[in-house]
């Protein structure tokens, strides 16, 4: 319940960081670096924050990251400025990259290495509930009671997660330090393997893609004059079939393959990006996030099992930050780089590139070497 809680807090932050930004009449280029700076504190010390968990546990690394978020939105509460936001990009988007790491190897090493897959998938559903209910709650509430107030609303939903950390102590049995594997970290061993190569690109690609889709709406719509209800409504169809192709995840899973769904996420979403911003009707709009979910929706639990199997002993953390800092490098540089490009040409040019980048990608690593079922 506290993941959902404080994923319902950043992702609703999200949309209301764009929107938040476009009603103060700053440019796409400026939403991109607000949505850069998300990304780019925790691009520096992400690997770090792996290796510390690996010795000290979550507990401590879920409570700072949850304190931290919500300080992030309560800076925008307390002074409701364009330079407000800058802070809480900062902020927030390092609060919740600490928790989402723990919070991930928590997934990973909670009860038998059988159930991992199980682990990832629960965490998934949860992770795709606040994913549509954050943008939801924020549109709605943007129209019924302003900037200001949503912000409030989401830092309760931060505190409350807070709260319940500090009342349910929640940890894990660590790793012994002498395990096989846990005393020479370099990470150049992580990024010599074939089969994390080939995880750490998909993964940052469509964790990238995800994370675009939510900037790119929002000015979508803002340019053809859609409400911020309307907005969230289309990102919330989103995280619907996020959760619903979860759900069915496993029986497909045994038909397809995992590997196979990994490319068949890519070609489909990237030809859904194509579509996307030549539409201006809001249920084609609708029915097209919704396809974008469901095409990117079953990716990251199999990618985070593929990855936490794959790693050395006692580096199962350290895998994931390492995969946290390449999609926050690919997040950092990417807003920045589609803002200028949205603010030069349009936001078409922007959804195109994606598709590009999804579709080339696939293509690229189609030979799914080293990687097992």
């Amino acid at each position: 319940m506290f993941t959902i809680t404080l994923h319902l807090a950043y992702a609703g932050a999200r949309v209301t960081l764009s929107l938040f930004a476009l009603h103060l009449e700053a440019s796409p280029f400026t939403v991109g670096v607000l949505l850069s700076l998300l990304a780019l504190l925790p691009m520096t010390f992400s690997v770090a924050v792996g290796r510390l968990i690996d010795r000290i546990g979550v507990r401590k690394p879920m409570l700072v990251g949850a304190a931290t978020l919500f300080a992030g939105i309560m800076v925008v509460v307390i002074s409701p400025t364009l330079p407000a936001l800058f802070i809480m990009s900062c902020l927030a988007g390092s609060g919740f990259i600490l928790f989402h790491i723990a919070v991930n190897y928590l997934a990973a090493v909670a009860g038998r290495p059988e159930d991992r897959a199980r682990n990832f998938s629960w965490l998934a559903l949860s992770f795709s509930t606040s994913g549509f209910l954050g943008p939801m709650i924020a549109g709605f509430a943007i129209d019924g009671i302003g900037y200001r107030r949503t912000m409030l609303l989401l830092a309760c939903f931060a505190l409350a997660t807070l709260i319940a950390l500090l009342v349910k102590r929640t940890e894990v049995q660590l790793q012994p330090a002498d395990a096989p594997g846990a005393q020479r970290r370099r990470l150049v061993d992580l990024l010599r393997s074939p089969t994390m190569r080939r995880v750490f690109i998909v993964s940052g690609l469509l964790s990238t893609v995800w994370d675009l889709f939510s900037f790119v709406v929002p000015i979508h719509g803002h340019n053809i004059q859609l409400s911020a209800s309307t907005i969230g409504v289309i990102l919330g169809a989103f995280g619907i079939a996020v959760f619903v192709v979860r759900l069915a995840m496993p029986l497909v899973i045994h038909r397809v393959g995992e590997w196979q769904m990994l490319i068949g996420a890519m070609i489909s979403t990237g030809i859904a990006l194509f579509i996307f911003p030549l539409v201006t009707t809001v249920p084609v709009l609708i029915a097209l996030a919704f396809f974008l979910g469901a095409g990117l929706g079953g990716a990251q639990p199999m990618i985070m099992s593929l990855l936490y199997n794959k790693a050395p002993a006692g580096r199962g953390a350290e895998a994931i930050g390492v995969r946290t800092l390449l999609i926050n490098i690919s997040q950092t540089v990417i807003p920045l780089l589609f803002g200028a490009l949205g603010a030069a040409l349009g936001m078409t040019p922007v959804f195109w590139a994606m598709a590009v980048l999804l579709i080339g990608a696939g293509y690229f690593v189609r030979k799914p070497d080293g990687i097992s079922r």
